[in-house]
């Protein structure tokens, strides 16, 4: 049986004016795992996959990747995570072959491995036809594959998504969709974060769900549907996630604007 290749044991975070994000949450995810991370917006999802890959600063508990405690050895970390994040920023002045290779030489590798990895990763996400076009000529579902591929350069062990197709078409989600299940089936470790509760569905092979900072249910998408008396996980969702619209909160950490105003704008 696979050993667990991410830890986490009662992790906090809570910003300035003592709110609370995530309230001491545990959960492992074992290695060669696809595991589904959801919750209503403001659950604390994103919080805590910033925290996993080492983007926001926790402020109490542990979290181990591959053996290794996050806060202790953040490059080593760096080199063993993957990040797709929710919203896709590409060089719209460089070429895609030009970003991986520049990825390439910000993890050290070397120039053979790096060209290796591009040629392999461009038919991986069927873009090598468009390689060496500029990025601001893609479409919403070819960024999205790029920064896929691109959150790959460097071969990490564990690949984290974040609401990986957010706007796009069926059909560019579906090619997104086959991508991770090859990924997966090679063996990597997939963390996603998802608001499709049918994506969740169909890729997962077990599923946590998260809110108001805390986790209120876990298990494969068979499991919970019976536990829950569900037809679909979207029935699922909605019965254990006690939030509304009406419920829902601001973004108590967002900068002020007047202040930024005041500067003219700097930040």
């Amino acid at each position: 049986m696979a050993g667990n290749i991410i830890e986490v044991k009662n992790l906090v975070k809570t910003y300035p004016g003592d709110v609370k994000a995530v309230r001491g949450i545990n959960f492992n995810v074992k290695e060669g795992e696809f595991f589904g991370f959801l919750g209503p917006n403001g659950a604390g999802k994103t919080t805590t996959i910033n925290m996993l890959v080492n983007l926001v600063k926790k402020t109490s508990g542990t979290v181990k990747i591959d053996g290794l405690e996050i806060s202790d050895n953040p490059d080593e970390i760096y080199k063993k995570v993957g990040f797709a994040m929710q919203e896709v920023g590409l060089d719209e002045v460089a070429t895609a072959r030009e970003m991986m290779q520049l990825h390439g030489r910000l993890y050290h590798m070397p120039k053979a491995e790096i060209d290796a990895q591009i040629a392999k990763l461009l038919k991986l996400v069927e873009l090598e036809k468009v390689a060496d076009k500029f990025t601001s000529t893609y479409s919403g579902g070819m960024r999205r594959r790029f920064d896929l591929a691109l959150s790959l350069i460097h071969k990490p062990k564990v690949l984290f998504l974040d609401e990986p197709t957010q706007g796009l078409d069926p059909h560019a989600r579906q090619l997104i969709w086959g991508h991770l299940r090859e990924l997966n089936k090679q063996g990597m470790t997939i963390f996603l974060t998802t608001h499709f509760m049918d994506e969740a569905e169909e890729l997962c092979d077990r599923i946590e769900i998260m809110d108001k900072g805390v986790i209120v249910t876990e298990g494969s998408p068979a499991e919970l549907m019976k536990k829950h008396n569900a037809k679909n996980m979207e029935e699922v969702f909605l019965k254990t996630t006690g939030s509304t619209i009406g419920e829902e909160e601001v973004n108590a950490n967002a900068p002020d604007p007047f202040s930024r105003a005041r500067s003219g704008g700097r930040r």
